[in-house]
């Protein structure tokens, strides 16, 4: 099972109708929250329906901040 964590960028099966299938993670639970990094549209989807689609985990957003070890 895959963790992911807030700041996280994943590409997602299907695109959104900007055309970008990257998204960054902006909150977690039994809900998921999305930020489009093409459009910056926020979306909120159940975590099974989010679990099913990712593709894979490319890794933490740009601007995040790595937390140290």
């Amino acid at each position: 099972m895959i963790r992911y964590h807030v700041g996280d960028v994943v590409r997602l099966r299907k695109a959104h109708p900007c055309g970008s299938d990257r998204w960054e993670i902006t909150r977690t639970g039994i809900d998921f929250g999305l930020r489009c990094l093409g459009c910056g549209r926020y979306v909120m989807i159940p975590r099974r329906r989010f679990e099913r689609s990712v593709k894979e985990l490319l890794g933490p957003s740009p601007g995040a901040q790595v937390p140290a070890p």
